[in-house]
């Protein structure tokens, strides 16, 4: 049985930090591609991060370039997301997530096990 567990979500100022933390059992974070979404109120479930092969790939989407970095401990089978220089436009409700293979991608539907979910809330 697969599951992911987030942690670290919380609330912060603007130009703040937070490291997010996703430990996962049933499957493993060297194999699967493991990814982040945010789900804004209001909003559709969209892609941040993602990592694959081992952690030798990994994805971006523009608005967090060069403030967030995902990274994953095989060891620990722990998925993480360092998010730097937060925004309020940041905010939301933040997913783990892991699916098969090792190709990129950052469509939610084709990610099979998620995680309940931390809330990140950036204040202004």
């Amino acid at each position: 049985q697969v599951q992911l567990q987030e942690s670290g979500g919380g609330s912060v100022q603007a130009g703040g930090s937070l490291r997010l933390s996703c430990a996962a059992s049933g499957v493993s974070t060297s194999s699967a591609c493991m990814a982040w979404f945010q789900q804004a109120p209001g909003k559709e479930r969209e892609g941040v991060a993602a990592i694959c092969t081992g952690g030798h790939n990994t994805y971006y989407v523009d608005s967090v370039k060069g403030r967030f970095t995902i990274s994953q401990d095989n060891g620990t089978n722990t998925l993480y997301l360092q998010m730097n220089s937060l925004k309020p436009e940041d905010t939301g409700m933040y997913f783990c997530a892991a699916k098969n293979g090792n190709w990129i991608q950052m469509n939610p539907r084709v990610y099979k096990y998620w995680g309940q979910g931390t809330q990140v809330t950036v204040s202004s």
